[in-house]
């Protein structure tokens, strides 16, 4: 290992700058859908190889970014999916705009390798190092969480969503605590490159750690699943909930030949009959503005609709919403309706987290007129007020999500009044077509169950559909790509857990302690190793 470090050490020029590219872009294969998790030891080894080596804090700097450019430019290239479905207008901005935002959000794990560097300072030891390193890497992440919006996409922890065990410990630590220990184990590694000499037993030592390590947080979740099975198992009685998969093409989704026909094909597809073992479902959910219409404008649409909702309960669909005609300004939302049988809207959420240039140009004061939403229409959407217990009929509140609201560590409930009996997730992935964007969104979005401790229903127009619960298990689901209903009972919520009574704040003051103690330690070995003087 000394001689490896000494080898990616001694890169220099474009190959230093084009193999840290390649070690971000190597561990996108971690994440959903490919889970090669081991590729992250590799990964991140050599990225604190190369942060703790020769060049101080402006190399290690560097070496931050050209890694996050890999990592955001290879995780986050089905984005461009979005702007060539209307390729004419957008397509020509593909390359700028991938570019373009792996180079801003590669500033994060730039600032979190410099200041690793600066943390660990001289003479640090190699385990101070690795510390420090995933410290500073998962500080950033969670700012990249808040920065402008936020941006929390492709976050460390999700790369063990294949396992419902690993994922558990985010009920007490959020996914941030599933990406410090994930950062930790895959550098630690480093360890073996900056000892003196070579001393295998130093490398079993490193393994063992590794492996037990991965063994106890297995454990953990495993112990967790066990203690909670019949309570997680749960169902809500009363409730059987209808998921509603068009599979509409989205090229074809707004067009204006199109449009009534897609209502009618979901209204079908709600009123289908299902097993016949099974009872009927008491709610049907369709996706993100599943009706390209303004629903609280036309009763008869509504009457129309209300065929399909079955008695007693409800029907959950996304629709834009509009201000009143001749209202100065007119403002347009991206808006969830709960219709009762007899077509009335029940409730209505307005999404809050809304998507910049895709929903909404930011400081378009000062930006070209020519610049314009990705969405449908010509008008920005308008934000509503936040996270709220919606009621819906028939069943328990639920907190509704739209979209990419799901990926918001801590956000995803309101703060005060009356905890929702589960989240409600309608969206729309049919922009990034097959790639792993929708793997990567629903990876996020189970997550939240498990923090929260309330299950996630969850309706997207192509996929990925899933019924999850408490625990984060999917009970049932529809594939990416695929048309077609699923059927299945509301999971029953959990009593809040240890991470949502402190929610994602906790993540920067659990940092901040260990950085703390980490500092104290440096500190008190110094002093130990200064001998005292007299005069």
């Amino acid at each position: 290992m000394i001689a490896l470090r000494c080898r990616v050490e001694e890169l220099s020029g474009w190959r230093r700058r084009a193999g840290v590219f390649a070690l971000g872009a190597l561990a996108t294969l971690a994440l959903p859908p490919f889970h090669a998790v081991p590729l992250l030891a590799v990964s991140f080894t050599a990225l604190a190889w190369f942060v703790f080596g020769p060049g101080g804090v402006r190399a290690a700097f560097a070496a931050g970014w050209w890694f996050g450019a890999g990592f955001f430019a290879a995780g986050l290239y089905w984005l461009a999916n979005a702007l060539l479905v209307d390729w004419a207008r957008f397509g020509w901005m593909v390359p700028f705009a991938i570019g373009g935002l792996a180079a801003g959000l590669g500033l994060f794990p730039a600032a979190a390798c410099a200041l690793a560097r600066v943390g660990a300072g001289r003479g640090a030891g190699a385990i101070a190092r690795v510390l420090w390193f995933a410290l500073a890497f998962v500080a950033l992440e969670w700012l990249r969480g808040m920065v402008l919006t936020g941006f929390p996409w492709n976050l460390i922890g999700t790369v063990w969503t294949f396992s419902d065990a690993m994922i558990q410990p985010a009920a007490w630590t959020g996914v941030h605590g599933l990406s410090l220990a994930t950062v930790v184990l895959a550098a630690l590694p480093a360890a073996l490159g900056w000892r003196e000499s070579r001393d295998r037993r130093a490398g079993i030592v490193v393994a063992g750690v590794i492996l037990g390590g991965l063994a106890v947080w297995f454990g953990a979740g495993a112990a967790r699943l066990g203690a909670l099975g019949p309570e997680a198992a749960g169902k809500v009685a009363g409730v059987r909930l209808r998921l509603v998969q068009p599979a509409i093409p989205q090229n074809l989704k707004w067009s204006s030949s199109a449009r009534s026909g897609h209502v009618v094909k979901q209204v079908e597809m709600s009123r289908a009959p299902g097993a016949a073992s099974s009872p009927p479902p008491t709610h049907v959910i369709w996706a993100e503005t599943a009706v390209p219409f303004y629903l609280e404008r036309d009763a008869a649409l509504r009457d129309f609709i209300a065929t399909a909702v079955p008695e007693g309960g409800a029907l959950i669909t996304g629709a834009p919403r509009a201000s009143a005609p001749g209202a100065n300004p007119f403002r347009v939302w991206n808006s969830l309706h709960a219709l009762r049988p007899d077509g009335a809207i029940a409730a209505t959420y307005d999404k809050a987290h809304l998507v910049p240039f895709g929903e909404y140009v930011p400081l378009r004061a000062w930006l070209p007129g020519w610049i314009t939403k990705i969405a449908y229409g010509e008008v920005d959407f308008s934000p509503g007020p936040g996270p709220v217990a919606l009621p819906i009929p028939g069943g328990p509140p639920a907190s509704p999500l739209i979209c990419y609201e799901a990926i918001f560590e801590g956000r995803v409930v309101p703060k005060r009044g009356p905890r929702p009996g589960w989240l409600l997730n309608l969206t729309n992935d049919a922009w990034y077509g097959i790639s792993p964007g929708p793997y990567q969104h629903f990876a996020a979005a189970r997550l939240r169950a498990v923090e929260e401790g309330l299950p996630l229903v969850r309706v997207a127009n192509n996929g990925i559909s899933a019924i999850v619960d408490s625990v984060g298990r999917v009970r049932a689901a529809l594939a990416l790509g695929r048309e077609g209903v699923v059927d299945g009972p509301l999971p029953v919520a959990l009593a809040p857990t240890l991470f949502s009574h402190f929610g994602t704040w906790s993540t920067p003051f659990a940092l901040a302690t260990l950085a703390l103690a980490l500092a104290l330690a440096r500190f008190g070995r110094r002093n130990k190793a200064t001998p005292n003087r007299t005069i």
